[in-house]
C-alpha cells in the first residue's frame, strides 16, 4: 500500500493541467481508496460559465458542498481537514442526507492554496463496500496535501471578478468592492441558509427587495445559485 501511495504522489507531481487530474489521476485515486466513484474538484472551474461540467452533475456537485446541507463539507470547510460520513454523522442519519446507493459511504479530502479552500478530492462507496476508516482518512489526508502543493506551484487561472494590472499581472476585484453595504448583509445571510422571507425580517426589508437584491448580486457576481454566491463568500473570507 505504501509504494501504492508514492506511485499516487508522482502522478499528482507529473501532471500539468487540471484535466490530467481529473482524467488520469483521480481514477487512479479512486482505485487506490476501492471507490465506486470519485472526483477532483476546483471550485472555480464548478462554478465558472465555461465549465464543461453538465448541469446534472454541477447541480449534484452543488448540493454536495452545501454545508447547511452536507456535514461532510462544513467539517472540511471548518478545519482545512478530511473527513468520512462515520466521522460527522450517524449511519442512519447520513441515509436522510444523502440516500443515493453509490453514495452510502463518503470521504472527502481539501485542496488547499494560499491559506484557503480551493477544491476537494472525494470517494464515495456503494453498499457492498466496507465504510472509510481511519487509515482512509490518513491516506487521503496525505493525498489531498500533495494536490495541495500541485494548486499551489501549478495551477494557474484567472478567476472570475479577476482584472489585468498594467504590467499583466491578475489583480483580484475583492467581493466588497463588486456588492454595496446592503448586497453584502444580505449574502451573507443567505449563505447563512435563511429564506428570503427571513433575511427580510431581520433587516426590516421587504421579501420582495430581498429576491431583487439577490437578481443583482447574482449578476454582479456571475452565479446562478446561492450555493455558487455562499462558495465566493467562504472562499474570499478565507483568502483575507
Amino acid at each position: 500500500m505504501e509504494s501504492q501511495l508514492k506511485d499516487l504522489f508522482q502522478a499528482i507531481g507529473r501532471a500539468t493541467q487540471e484535466d490530467e487530474l481529473r482524467s488520469q489521476v483521480a481514477p487512479e485515486i479512486g482505485e487506490y481508496f476501492q471507490a465506486t466513484r470519485s472526483g477532483i474538484f476546483f471550485f472555480d472551474h464548478i462554478f465558472s460559465a465555461d465549465s464543461d461540467i453538465n448541469a446534472a452533475l454541477r447541480k449534484t456537485i452543488e448540493t454536495a458542498l452545501s454545508v447547511e446541507h452536507n456535514p461532510i463539507a462544513r467539517y472540511i470547510l471548518e478545519r482545512h481537514a478530511p473527513a468520512h460520513d462515520g466521522l460527522v454523522t450517524s449511519p442512519k442519519a447520513w441515509r436522510l442526507i444523502c440516500p443515493r446507493p453509490d453514495h452510502w459511504y463518503v470521504m472527502a479530502g481539501p485542496i488547499v492554496s494560499n491559506g484557503g479552500l480551493v477544491g476537494v478530492l472525494g470517494c464515495t462507496r456503494e453498499k457492498s463496500l466496507p465504510a472509510f476508516d481511519a487509515q482512509d482518512l490518513a491516506d487521503i489526508s496525505a493525498v489531498s496535501l500533495h494536490l495541495s502543493v500541485w494548486a499551489t506551484t501549478v495551477r494557474t487561472h484567472q478567476p472570475s471578478g479577476c482584472s489585468s494590472s498594467s504590467d499583466g499581472g491578475v489583480i483580484a476585484v475583492p467581493l466588497a468592492a463588486r456588492l454595496t453595504a446592503r448586497e453584502r448583509e444580505i449574502a451573507s445571510l443567505v449563505a447563512l441558509g435563511k429564506k428570503n422571507a427571513e433575511v427580510g425580517a431581520e433587516l426590516w426589508i421587504t421579501e420582495n427587495s430581498v429576491k431583487q437584491a439577490l437578481k443583482k448580486i447574482f449578476r454582479k457576481l456571475e452565479v446562478s445559485s446561492r450555493t455558487e454566491m455562499a462558495m465566493q463568500l467562504v472562499v474570499e473570507k478565507q483568502m483575507q
